[in-house]
């Protein structure tokens, strides 16, 4: 035996299990299509059979909700509750799970359960929330099936409130777990948790400069730094920085003041003992911690000597109550800096009141200051959260409203239109967050307004182009955009240089009386004249098909266009038709990746789709790049054929672009795109290509090529899927 071999592991491990992972370590410049793949069904252990909206119509939600109620107060030995209520616990759990949102790409959010998974899971701003998950076990072992841990997670958050006082404004079933760690989701550039913030922004002073899409302004945190930016004390900065991340989410000046006062009404924070006898988060803890992180080896470490975030004590009188203490104290009194036992920087009142300081966590004997955050401070010293607060504290009743509506937008804002809410406690109200759509009529003659539609006189690439540009704002991460409602029409969208407005203008200009004339819904016609183009280009191939269509999508309105938020929807590129708003840092391809992961495609749906989009000539301003064919306007598989075709070099420009040159006379032939050659320099996206370019797969093509466009258009048809 070769004893140099002894000890040496018999198999691959590590990164060397994961061979894309792999490969780009070894060639960065490889693109990594791992964000279009990662949530393969493989990974789900309830099968495809399984459907959680269907599972969830079976839960007795009384008897869950009594549940609930019951473990608020059935404080556990090995984490024992705040005055025997886990009620805080349980806010800050459904807050941090639905407070990772952020408006620019619908990411994060508490719609999938990814807090029960990494990073979210380890993050310094969600310490000790893995206790809370654990709490809940014994009721997820119950109900099984029936609950998802997504929809447990907040409706433990809504039950908690409710159990303290709360009336909340209603909840939704209806949020699906995943099975793995989202690696989609960009949470920032840094190699370090809460790194300077400056990072993150352009401009320290200027609050637009925050890196988009990010939403907070630390690595590891949901919001902002709780002792100050940096960990540095200055209430009119944290104010900046509040403003800014809720803004993030669409909350305004009122609803992120609520959420503030109304998330530190109950609870209190942690840090009576020594950040360093910490041990490592969940996801570095040794298999014999079981999950657990942030374990205290040293001393006691939980209860009233837990350590969390640092800061240390409560910021009511009553933390298990729904009242005004917090409005009262932080208006009544004045606040100085000091330190927590664990060495951060909180607030203390001057010459408080002995009744007004709240008791012990765990003796009531004892009486301890309250605290507020830098972030607390922000809501009494900036003038605007002032005067909201002193008039939440003027009319309770109106805070208290105000604060539910907020906290029910929070915590379902991820989750989409309302059609898709599930369970009893439905608010019947539409709020324009949700995005409302009227339900849209299915009694007209389809054929007859596709008759229609093709006397008008428009071409393939004006039909296709203006159901793509309406389609493709949908998001499959917040279920937000897409055809239904054809809010291409209106304000903000219809003046987008993506959508090219002037081409917009002329193709609703001829739809739009087709709809009026047929009684069909404009967002209908919109999508049957793509469908129409589609089906004429296929014909132009020598292909006879159908394009599936169904009717019903309707028509919404300004006054049901929330037009601030539908901002983050605007394309800045769109790979699909050959298109950047401007140069960026991140590459064409991978933008075109991040487009195609919204829209919920895979990697094969978005070859066809690039490749017949192309020959259909549907690029932006009718750019010739990537237009491999001769015959343009068929349906054809011309751009798989000639871009693996080795008569042809591809040689830069020098401006980003190239040219596709025949090798035996130097004649340019075409140009194209980074975007366009990806898919035959990429392995595994030529791979694809190659299927495409073969003789025998013609068909197969505009097969393919019809079931993803149909997809896209379909996408967010929640009344039919």
């Amino acid at each position: 035996m070769d004893d140099g071999a002894l000890g040496k592991c018999p198999v691959m491990h590590g990164s060397m299990t994961n061979t894309e992972r792999h490969v780009t370590e070894w060639w960065p410049n490889a693109l990594n299509l791992d964000i279009l793949s990662q949530h393969d069904t493989k990974s789900n252990p309830m099968g495809e059979g399984f459907n959680y909206r269907e599972e969830v119509k079976k839960l007795d939600v009384d008897a869950l909700k009594k549940d609930l109620t019951a473990l608020m107060t059935d404080s556990q030995e090995w984490w024992p509750a705040d005055w025997g209520h886990y009620g805080g616990l349980m806010i800050r759990m459904a807050w941090h799970a639905a407070g990772s949102y952020r408006l620019f790409d619908g990411r994060g959010g508490a719609g999938t359960g990814n807090l029960r998974f990494a990073p979210l899971n380890s993050w310094p701003d969600n310490g000790n929330l893995d206790k809370a998950r654990r709490l809940l076990w014994p009721i997820k072992k119950k109900y099984g099936n029936k609950i998802s841990w997504a929809d447990l997670f907040i409706l433990a958050g809504n039950v908690a409130y409710e159990s303290m006082g709360l009336k909340t404004y209603g909840f939704a079933f209806g949020r699906d777990d995943i099975w793995q760690p989202e690696k989609d989701v960009y949470w920032g550039s840094e190699k370090e948790w809460l790194s300077d913030s400056a990072q993150r922004f352009a401009n320290m002073e200027d609050s637009n400069s925050l890196e988009k899409p990010l939403g907070a302004v630390h690595m590891g945190l949901i919001y902002v730094n709780p002792q100050g930016r940096d960990g540095r004390p200055d209430p009119m900065k944290s104010a900046h920085d509040v403003r800014v991340t809720f803004a993030r989410m669409a909350m305004n000046d009122e609803e992120t003041a609520a959420l503030t006062v109304g998330g530190h009404t109950v609870g209190k924070a942690h840090g009576n003992g020594l950040e360093s006898n910490l041990g490592p988060a969940p996801e570095g803890a040794g298999v014999e911690e079981q999950g657990f992180g942030w374990m205290n080896h040293k001393t006691r470490g939980v209860g009233n000597q837990a350590v969390t975030s640092g800061l240390e004590g409560a910021w009511t009188t009553k933390p298990t109550e729904w009242n005004d203490d917090y409005l009262r104290l932080l208006l009544d009194y004045e606040w100085e800096l000091a330190k927590s036992p664990a060495g951060a920087w909180q607030y203390e009142p001057v010459n408080i009141k002995e009744e007004d300081k709240p008791v012990d966590a765990e003796d009531p004997s004892i009486r301890r200051n309250p605290i507020m955050t830098d972030a607390d401070m922000a809501m009494k010293m900036d003038p605007d959260y002032r005067k909201i607060i002193e008039k939440f504290r003027s009319d309770f009743n109106y805070f208290s409203e105000t604060f539910a509506r907020a906290w029910f937008k929070l915590t379902h804002r991820d989750m989409g239109p309302k059609v898709r809410y599930l369970g009893p406690e439905v608010p019947s109200e539409d709020l324009i967050w949700q995005d409302p759509v009227p339900v849209g009529s299915t009694k007209y003659d389809v054929d007859a307004v596709k008759k229609k539609i093709a006397d008008a006189g428009l071409s393939v690439q004006e039909m296709v182009n203006t159901a793509w540009d309406s389609a493709r704002t949908y998001r499959h991460t917040d279920m937000r955009g897409g055809a239904n409602g054809a809010r291409i029409r209106l304000a903000p969208q219809k003046d987008w240089a993506g959508n090219e407005p002037d081409r917009l203008s002329k193709v609703l200009g001829a739809l739009e009386p087709i709809a009026k004339e047929t009684g069909a819904s404009i967002a209908d016609v919109i999508v049957l004249a793509g469908n129409l183009g589609v089906e004429q280009a296929a014909k132009a191939a020598g292909f006879d098909v159908k394009v599936p269509f169904k009717p019903g999508r309707g028509d919404a309105t300004d006054e049901m266009t929330d037009a601030d938020s539908f901002e983050a929807l605007e394309p800045i590129a769109d790979g699909y038709r050959n298109w950047l708003k401007e140069k960026y840092d991140v590459s064409a391809e991978e933008l075109l990746l991040d487009r195609t992961h919204l829209l919920g495609l895979t990697a094969p749906e978005m070859t066809a789709l690039i490749g017949g989009m192309r020959v259909m000539g549907t690029n932006h301003g009718g750019t010739k790049h990537g237009v491999f064919t001769d015959n343009v306007g068929a349906l054809s598989t011309d751009f798989f054929v000639n871009l693996t075709d080795m008569a042809y070099k591809w040689t830069p420009k020098g401006d980003g672009t190239y040219e596709i040159r025949e090798r035996k006379s130097g004649k340019t032939k075409w140009t194209a795109t980074r975007v366009d050659l990806v898919f035959g320099s990429n392995s595994i996206l030529r791979a694809y290509a190659e299927v495409y370019a073969q003789d025998d797969n013609k068909e197969k093509f505009v097969k393919d090529f019809v079931a993803a466009w149909t997809k896209v258009m379909n996408a967010d048809r929640f009344d039919i899927h």
